[in-house]
């Protein structure tokens, strides 16, 4: 059955499904993916019916990294978030300097990592000057 009719549009291409043997090939078969500069993989349980929107039976597969990062700064938040924290202005050892504002706690907002530690965040890719893509933190780095 085809799901959705073949679109004249040079952003959508139809693809085939196929199963994997085993986690050891799951895990080769994204890596071709996302050399070949693909964003990753869906996975659907073999037996599901097709659902639109979110679902239990579709997960997304999309590799993340993870690096560390001194904190430069405090970007005061806006919104919801003032009087908080909104970012940490954040300097990577290669001297990449970005803001770190997702995957904080309102606690964390309230107080947040000092300036000069190191923190942890994950991220999926780096854009073309090197800034890390959908950058989220973890944690403060415990010292060494």
């Amino acid at each position: 059955m085809q799901i959705v009719r073949q679109a004249h549009s040079p952003y959508l291409k139809n693809l085939p499904q196929f199963r994997v043997k085993d986690l050891q090939v799951l895990k080769r078969t994204l890596d071709h993916i996302v050399a070949q500069r693909g964003e990753g993989l869906m996975l659907n349980r073999a037996d599901a019916a097709y659902l639109t929107g979110r679902s239990q039976v579709l997960l997304k597969l999309k590799p993340q990294l993870d690096a560390e990062a001194k904190v430069i700064a405090h970007v005061p938040g806006k919104g919801k978030y003032k009087g908080k924290m909104g970012a940490l202005l954040v300097e990577t050892p290669a001297g990449i300097l970005f803001k770190l504002g997702t995957g904080f706690s309102d606690t964390e907002r309230a107080n947040p990592p000092h300036i000069g530690c190191q923190v942890t965040y994950t991220y999926r890719d780096v854009t073309k000057t090197d800034k890390p893509k959908f950058a989220s933190f973890v944690r403060i780095r415990p010292p060494e």
